[in-house]
């Protein structure tokens, strides 16, 4: 009977609120299903741990051992839950004997809650927090990154099926009908819908073009290859060329101004947003206008401009003309993807420029591109 009366008093004498065992390296070895509630932990988080993953003596540094081989003593310790809050308590360690193995009960007796933690314990605290925090900082935003990602697929996809939906039908359509004109030998209307598919092939492949750009521009595939060209030279160049897919009547007029016409920038990237803008200002204007484009080299910065006269954007959209999918209202009966300006902008920040863009609705637009002079020769 004393054998069990000293076993019994030091549970009765503590008022036990967990119990556990370690073995001789202090690695946790087993845990009752009380300590597991104290500590919000599952018995298969705990068991191999060393003791110190719950909880050390209080005011003692981090990296103290709490189990140092003492066959029985007791301690006052900070114990860790799972959600980071903590507890003081009195740690009781017995030593206990199973044939050669030897093994250590730890029983638990959790303090009043007006006891004070350790400053040391107080700055761990703080310092998990704060990590918290981070985590759930950089979870938030990579949450919202990857809903971006969702939204920006999702317009793309409904973009594309509708961009490529009506010419390919159109393309269709004409297919049967050179069929039955060339029957009939009626080579006017044959031509017309040669002329029409041709247009549609344009079409898409603009179409095509905007969303390899936006594609290799999200994934860092563009790289700036910088050269020295004669931009005058280029802007002739570009005005024939363009001048072929303008509407009936419409001219393209083209101006340098400045003595010098060499330049050191990406001649692909720049080519490809001329050829955007004045695109933009062919599709934009009625029969019969007149499109401006100027190249400016001066000292202090090399220009491009497009002007033209036509259906202008609306002051209310202007803030959002660059951003990607986006169209002003009064272009709802315009083909168009909404990505070509987004391109251009990214296009021209890669090559350390900026863009901005003058219009009135009813009365034309200007779009100017900047460059600093450094790219000037």
């Amino acid at each position: 009977m004393l054998v069990m009366k000293d076993l019994l008093n030091p549970l009765i004498q503590h008022l036990i609120d967990g119990i556990l065992t370690i073995d001789e390296d202090g690695c946790i070895e087993a845990i009752d299903s009380s300590a597991c509630a104290l500590f919000q932990r599952s018995f298969e988080e705990v068991v191999g741990q060393n003791i110190n993953f719950l909880m050390w003596p209080a005011g003692a540094d981090r990296n103290y051992l709490l189990f140092t081989g003492a066959c029985s003593r007791d301690v006052e310790v900070e114990g860790i839950r799972k959600d980071n809050s903590f507890f003081l308590a009195r740690l009781c360690i017995r030593a206990m004997q199973h044939a050669v193995h030897h093994c250590y009960t730890c029983f638990i007796n959790v303090l009043p809650s007006t006891a004070i933690p350790s400053p040391k314990y107080k700055s761990l605290l703080t310092e998990r927090l704060a990590a918290l925090q981070i985590d759930k900082d950089r979870l938030s935003k990579s949450l919202e990154s990857e809903q971006e990602r969702g939204r920006f697929k999702s317009r793309l996809v409904a973009m594309a099926s509708h961009e490529f939906r009506t010419p390919l039908s159109a393309i269709q359509l004409s297919a049967a009908l050179i069929e039955k004109y060339a029957r009939l030998n009626d080579y006017q209307n044959l031509f017309q819908h040669v002329g029409k598919i041709r247009g549609y092939v344009i079409h898409l492949t603009a179409v095509l073009t905007d969303f390899l750009s936006l594609e290799r521009l999200d994934t860092g595939k563009v790289e700036t290859i910088y050269t020295t060209f004669d931009v005058a030279e280029l802007g002739r160049e570009l005005t024939e060329e363009m001048q072929q897919t303008a509407k009936p009547q419409q001219q393209i007029i083209y101006e340098h101004f400045g003595e010098v016409t060499e330049i050191c920038l990406d001649k692909a990237l720049l080519k490809n947003c001329i050829i955007n803008l004045i695109s933009n200002a062919i599709k934009y204007s009625g029969n019969d206008t007149h499109i401006r484009f100027c190249t400016v080299v001066t000292p202090a910065a090399f220009l491009i401009t497009v002007s033209d006269n036509g259906i202008g954007i609306p002051e209310s959209d202007q803030s959002q003309l660059f951003e990607p999918f986006f169209r002003a209202r009064n272009t709802n009966n315009i083909d168009g993807t909404g990505l070509g300006l987004h391109i251009v902008k990214r296009y021209v920040q890669l090559m350390d420029g900026q863009i901005s863009c003058q219009s009135t609705e009813h009365s034309g637009t200007t779009f100017t591109l900047r460059f600093p002079p450094g790219q000037v020769l």
